[in-house]
């Protein structure tokens, strides 16, 4: 089964009505994300995939306009230190590649944290399965079904 369509059947298992969209251009980045569907930077929702020094796989959901914090992450986690997986890894754990992992569908439950600032949105758009395929979605319903700890995992910006 095509990893978009693992995405699509996990909608369907819980009689969601939401739509996977396949683009013709690529949704890679946050930003080729926004402008192919015409929304904000900051709600599109990045799967990104840490590792930490315990060897958990951490999934962090973090803000299209925001950068993940691997400190903020780990101590979230009761860890010493995580890192961003390699492409292999996230692979590997995932089962998706970079680009197009998406917050819900794994295989296997992942422990997963949610930026806080995603809340400012009340709906969000996510990657599924693909580098070109990503769906909107509710940010309720998301964290309903992610089951994710909300939290402060970004780097915040200083004004001088």
């Amino acid at each position: 089964m095509r990893s978009v369509d693992r995405v699509r059947e996990f909608f369907a298992q819980r009689d969601l009505t939401i739509e996977v969209k396949e683009l013709a251009a690529s949704t890679r980045t946050a930003q080729l994300a926004a402008d192919a569907v015409g929304a904000p930077l900051g709600s599109i929702v990045k799967s990104l995939i840490f590792i930490a020094d315990d060897d958990r796989t951490i999934l962090a959901l973090v803000a299209g306009d925001q950068r993940a914090d691997p400190a903020k992450i780990a101590r979230r986690v009761g860890a010493q230190t995580a890192r961003i997986a390699t492409g292999e890894e996230v692979r590997a754990r995932t089962s998706y590649a970079i680009g197009g992992v998406p917050p819900v569908a794994h295989v296997t439950p992942l422990e997963t944290l949610i930026d806080d600032t995603l809340l400012r949105f009340e709906t969000v758009w996510a990657a599924a399965g693909a580098p070109n395929a990503l769906f909107a979605i509710s940010t309720k319903t998301l964290l309903e079904l992610t089951r994710g700890r909300v939290d402060e995992i970004v780097e915040r910006m200083t004004t001088d």
